[in-house]
């Protein structure tokens, strides 16, 4: 995960030009030429990415091999995984692409491909890019930027915002920014960022006065594009309200359109972009609720899609996370109008791009004070440890071990969060790995005493914030994880009835009778404990060598054949 200062000096030698790595000899047969030419189209170029997670350097990142979509979800973008996205989208198996999006030989692509993103060579990318083509682009980002790894919980969100003022970011928006508290992110906002920090739906609640701007109008090769931004709408309710307790959130449909008519009547904006948190799902409902959008950037689900949805008259774009993807879209754009575009996603292979030399210094001084916490060896996995997915992953398994052995539980609740990376059979696990699966503010482990009946509630609860057929209604990450509990799930059926047979440690669960139940990242009220992170680490300190014997994934029902499920 980290560079020692030798292997940086190394890297900063041959990263005199920046650019595409051209591999030769034997590489030249395993890697691809440069997958990075994109022929210039139009006259107005924006750039996104989205989700990064606090993720400075290159990382192993595994993609779902669930992600179900029901109601009139089922089987559209962005709920197909394995062969069925590859068939959709055209991607031919066993490349570096299919690679790329989908879970399909992970671990053989892995050790073939290389680690994937890092803000350097992030940084190689949108240089490159805006050399050619200086006048007409824009860099922007989709938020969940400020938090996901030791070094932003510990600078506070700082060493983000300094690594997105040297990358250039013209514009992003919010939403586990806001965990970090609303006066630190005010703080940043206004003394620290270079960029515009946007949110048309965040309200002050004494007044109902905008806390951010709600849009930026950019002039871009002679045209006036406007950024409205759309924070995460539920953030809430997904995360603790004490943190952000003056400001009121939501979708807020009315005044967005409200914004979309502003810019385009007052402002004369030639271009609308909604640069979005709410998720696919929802981007998609908004584009066909909100008129007169013509580009919606999205976030927040982590979905990278390659090809933009297309809503009437807008286009819809998702564009990965953990700083894997870069997108380009390129607009042919007339007077108030645009014309035409070409759009490509760009998969960041770290073995395929020089790191930018003056990112990667900046990255160097940031982590520097951390670098021996964070490389400390806590055990080795003999299994691809790996969070993404609608249900448990590896890494979320062991979690939960963790926090049963340690408490001396019998089941354990794990948040069904997004972000996280992911570790190679053999690959030591570091603390580095553990905070990217932990780091956030409200991190306290705690035990508690459960009805069986409150155990159902509880995952009937977050089960339909996932598989609500209804995205306005779909408030939360992925189904929570968890240890000692088997169950039933039929995500096609209402509130109440989609958790069935729930048995923990092997025997029917009783309504009335009390289960011992460990968890961490309570969103009610302010907590003082152990952090999660301290009892994952010595947890996994004292069994060295760790292998996960089974995950605690439901028996799926109702939806036989789901592009969505990976066989």
């Amino acid at each position: 995960m980290s560079l020692s200062r030798r292997e940086f000096l190394q890297i900063m030698a041959i990263a005199s030009a920046a650019g595409v790595i051209r591999p030769a000899g034997a590489a030249a047969k395993k890697m691809p030429g440069d997958i990075y030419e994109v022929p210039t189209y139009g006259n107005v170029t924006l750039l996104h990415f989205t989700d990064t997670h606090a993720q400075l350097m290159p990382i192993y990142f595994r993609e779902p091999d669930t992600n179900i979509g029901v109601g009139q979800a089922r089987g559209k973008p962005p709920h197909l995984v394995g062969k069925a996205f590859l068939e959709h989208f055209k991607i031919r198996p066993n490349s570096i692409h299919s690679h790329a999006y989908t879970p399909i030989d992970f671990v053989e692509g892995a050790r073939k491909y290389g680690k994937v993103g890092g803000f350097a060579h992030l940084a190689t990318l949108v240089k490159r890019y805006r050399g050619e083509s200086p006048k007409r682009t824009l860099l922007l980002d989709g938020g969940d930027t400020w938090q996901g790894s030791g070094t932003a919980l510990w600078t506070k969100g700082l060493d983000m915002v300094q690594a997105c003022n040297q990358l250039g970011v013209d514009s992003m928006v919010g939403h586990w920014e806001f965990t970090l508290g609303q006066d630190r992110v005010k703080e940043l906002v206004e003394k620290e960022a270079k960029f515009d920090f946007l949110a048309q739906n965040i309200k002050d609640n004494e007044f109902g006065d905008p806390v951010f701007k709600p849009y930026a109008i950019k002039e871009v090769n002679g045209f006036r594009v406007a950024v409205i931004g759309q924070a995460f709408p539920f953030t809430p309710i997904a995360n603790p309200r004490y943190l952000i307790p003056d400001w009121s959130f939501g979708i807020q449909d009315q005044n967005m359109q409200a914004m979309v008519d502003k810019v385009r009547n007052d402002e004369k904006a030639d271009v609308v972009v909604v640069l979005s948190h709410n998720g696919m799902d929802v981007d998609l409902k908004m584009a066909e609720r909100v008129k007169g959008i013509d580009v919606i950037l999205g976030g927040h689900t982590h979905d990278a899609v390659p090809q933009p949805s297309i809503v009437g008259k807008t286009l819809v774009v998702n564009s990965g996370s953990n700083g894997k993807f870069l997108s380009r879209l390129d607009l042919d754009v007339a007077k108030g109008r645009v014309k035409g575009y070409k759009f490509t996603m760009l998969p960041i292979f770290s073995n395929l791009i020089k790191p930018d030399a003056e990112m990667a210094q900046l990255i160097e001084k940031i982590r520097a004070p951390y670098q021996d916490k964070l490389n400390e060896k806590l055990a080795v996995s003999e299994d691809l440890l790996y969070r993404r997915g609608n249900f448990n992953g590896t890494f979320d398994q062991l979690i939960v071990q963790a926090l049963m052995d340690m408490k001396n539980a019998e089941a354990a609740f794990s948040p069904g969060f997004r972000w996280g990376t992911t570790v190679l059979p053999g690959q030591p696990i570091t603390f580095e790995h553990v905070m990217d699966q932990t780091a956030l503010t409200y991190p306290v482990v705690t035990l508690n005493e459960f009805t069986g009946a409150q155990i159902k509630e509880i995952m009937e609860d977050v089960a339909d914030n996932l598989f609500n057929p209804d995205p306005y209604y779909q408030q939360g990450g992925d189904m929570v994880r968890v240890g000692g509990i088997e169950y039933t799930m039929d995500p096609t059926k209402t509130i109440g009835n989609r958790i069935q047979n729930l048995h923990i440690r092997g025997k029917a669960v009783e309504a009335d009778k009390k289960y011992k139940v460990a968890g961490w990242a309570s969103v009610g009220q302010p907590l003082e404990g152990e952090p999660i992170w301290d009892l994952v680490a010595k947890w996994l300190r004292e069994q060295k060598t760790v292998k996960v014997s089974k995950l605690n994934r439901p028996r799926l029902i109702g939806v036989e054949n789901n592009p969505g499920i990976m066989g």
